[in-house]
């Protein structure tokens, strides 16, 4: 009797094990053996909050071949963004540039093409060419642009990446060329998040620019996009696909569903096939998992907050910006409670944009996060003579009031 007892304790926990589902851990990470993943390195993100979904060896340092250029791409946008270049630029291309090889799209020494349509080149067709003459574009040279490459993964929290070129043809990790599946996520969510624009770029299936060469002679040449899931995963944004003999396949894709964006990558998959459809479970995988939680203050009211000090003796205040938290196990979000804490004797000066508070917000007592309350009004420090004006005219005021 004492055996059968055994035997059927055992099933039970067996068939608990099963049916128990996986939940994420501390950090929200998950290793699920149920999704199967060959390649040796993955990884899942969210991309407002960066909460990993799951992952697989993120931090293994690895070949990333072409993947390589999202951190060029990053660096083009923010040199846009900052008014260094425009659209518009005319970049010449030097010897070294058009000498690069591997994935290129055959741009000539003191050929000259728009940053729109190198920026084209390198996130349709992967362009090595483009890549270096936009990197001795906006550095210099390729050197010096590498080196604001890897102080821009340092400030990112890239600690398992070192680029030693712009576009990834080095594919030798002794020679300190390499990056991880996690920090590969880091900087696409970086790309995606702050410059969305680059999904005009690399959702383009085909397109084609002009060459113009040494002699004047003007030829068209066609680009066809390497992210095949481009054409058939839904909300699909983007983003690079990277391969060599020694990298094999590598893959950070980007899709947005519902205003959530889900960063999956994969590197060292076998094959290229097993590129994208690993990568397609994954960012299905990142949507079934998530529950975006968002709150964008439309009810938000403001109680005046009394400053000290200042002739101006309450300021107006609103949220910094709207609250987002990612919830992977099915959580009730109207469970979600918030709490306005503002700063106590406050004295001016206080400028607008100042922080003055916060919105707290937990989640079964616990804390989940919090967004700044800032100052929507000037409280500058009042000096004597304001106050004496102030006196004159109260002064003024009331005698012909009388």
């Amino acid at each position: 009797m004492k055996y059968k007892i055994t035997a059927l304790l055992i099933s039970l926990s067996l068939c608990i094990g099963v049916l128990s589902p996986v939940y994420a851990d501390a950090e929200g990470t998950d290793s699920d053996p149920s999704l199967g993943i060959t390649s040796t390195a993955a990884v899942v993100l969210e991309g407002k909050t960066g909460q990993i979904l799951y992952e697989k060896d993120k931090d293994k340092e690895l070949i990333p071949a072409s993947i390589t250029k999202i951190m060029t791409l990053l660096l083009i946008f923010e040199a846009l963004e900052n008014g260094k270049i425009t659209l518009d630029d005319k970049v010449s291309v030097s010897e070294y540039a058009a000498s690069m090889g591997g994935s290129q799209v055959y741009l000539e020494p003191n050929e000259t093409q728009t940053v729109d349509t190198m920026i084209k080149c390198i996130s349709i067709s992967s362009a090595n060419d483009a890549a270096v003459a936009m990197a001795e574009y906006i550095a210099g040279s390729e050197s010096a642009f590498v080196e604001k490459m890897n102080q821009k993964a340092s400030e990112l929290g890239m600690n398992h990446t070192h680029f030693m070129n712009c576009n990834g043809l080095d594919d030798n990790i002794e020679s300190g060329h390499y990056s991880s599946a996690y920090d590969v996520a880091l900087m696409s969510r970086e790309l995606i998040t702050k410059y969305p624009q680059i999904s005009n770029y690399s959702t383009v299936w085909m397109d084609s620019f002009t060459h113009t060469n040494s002699k004047g002679e003007q030829s068209e040449f066609g680009l066809t996009n390497t992210n095949k899931l481009i054409r058939s995963y839904n909300g699909i944004t983007g983003l690079k696909t990277g391969s060599t003999s020694k990298a094999k396949y590598c893959l950070s894709a980007t899709a947005r569903r519902d205003n959530l964006d889900i960063i999956a990558v994969v590197m060292a998959a076998p094959d290229h096939k097993t590129r994208f459809s690993e990568a397609a479970s994954l960012l299905d995988y990142g949507f079934g998992k998530c529950i975006l939680y968002k709150d964008e203050h439309t009810d938000f009211v403001c109680e005046p907050l009394s400053v000290s000090g200042s002739l101006v003796k309450e300021i107006e205040y609103a949220p910094s910006e709207a609250f987002y938290y990612t919830f992977t196990n099915n959580e009730d979000t109207s469970l979600v409670t918030s709490e306005i804490k503002l700063n106590e004797n406050m004295k001016a000066p206080v400028a607008e944009g100042d922080v003055v508070g916060t919105i707290e917000y937990s989640y079964g007592g616990q804390p989940i996060g919090n967004v700044s309350l800032i100052s929507k009004t000037n409280a500058p420090k009042a000096r004597f003579k304001d106050y004496i004006g102030t006196l004159i005219i109260n002064y003024i005021s009331l005698k012909y009031s009388s």
